[in-house]
């Protein structure tokens, strides 16, 4: 009897801690910790009982449970490459990144199976069919008109849910070789034609002021005796110049007079 008395004690002890176990075990599964980002939908017997946090708050046990934690922050999500058909019927792919956040973490639980996946299939479908509507010259040259076009749309289809999509950028267009070979040579076209007119332009100018210049002089003769001095002193500036300067025969005129005077 004395061998087997420890043995009863130990176990009449066991026995007095196990409802402290559960107890603490039921106080735990009560207290769940909700961070300032996020939101608790709980469920009540099956039934949608509300939304709480953040901060702590209290499920009760078997009546009560923590169906989904929502993340309500601003997720950036990158659409992976998608094999494009433009309406002019050039293959491209095109890439773009989706930021969206859930506005109503009760819709987001009840409304979808899964919103986040919901939503990046939705973003995926929606790049094909938007820019398969377009023309190639228009995807890349009016870019942020079709971000607008493909928010606008996604956030129409999304609202249900509870998302709220709040931007769609396009990030890389990947086209054929053989188009970019093609685009490349009708840009190098291009800068040629408007090198050649503003040449063109500027050879108008200067034969427009060349135009004024020739009346001016041929109004006043001496100013183009001046211009001409002007350019020896310019010819005269280099040191190996050899000027010849010729001498109006106005002036000889005057020695040779005099020569016949005397």
């Amino acid at each position: 009897m004395d061998f087997f008395s420890p043995i009863l004690s130990i176990g009449a002890g066991g026995a007095a801690a196990v409802p402290v176990i559960i107890v603490v075990f039921l106080l735990m599964s009560m207290i769940k910790i909700i961070k300032e980002y996020e939101r608790a939908v709980i469920f009540r017997l099956g039934k949608y009982a509300g939304v709480r946090g953040p901060g702590i708050i209290i499920i009760i046990p078997i009546i009560e449970r923590l169906e989904q934690r929502i993340d309500m922050r601003t997720i950036p999500h990158d659409v992976p490459p998608q094999d494009v058909i433009t309406k002019d019927n050039v293959s491209i792919k095109v890439n773009a990144v989706v930021f969206f956040r859930v506005m109503d973490a009760e819709k987001a639980v009840i409304e979808v199976v899964n919103w986040y996946m919901a939503t990046s299939q939705l973003a995926q479908t929606m790049l094909r069919s938007v820019l398969g509507g377009a023309e190639l010259q228009d995807i890349l040259q009016e870019r942020e008109q079709l971000n607008m076009e493909l928010q606008k749309d996604l956030d129409t289809h999304t609202d249900p849910w509870g998302v709220k999509v709040s931007a769609v950028e396009i990030k890389h267009i990947d086209l054929p070789p053989e188009m970019q070979r093609s685009m490349a040579a009708q840009a190098e076209a291009d800068r040629e034609r408007r090198a050649k007119i503003i040449h063109a332009d500027g050879e108008f100018q200067a034969s427009q002021k060349l135009s004024e210049a020739a009346e001016v002089i041929a109004h006043n003769p001496i100013a183009l005796q001046l211009r001409f001095l002007q350019t020896l002193s310019e010819i005269a500036a280099e040191n190996s110049s050899t000027i010849i300067f010729p001498v109006p025969i106005d002036i000889l005129k005057v020695f040779i007079g005099e020569d016949k005077k005397v």
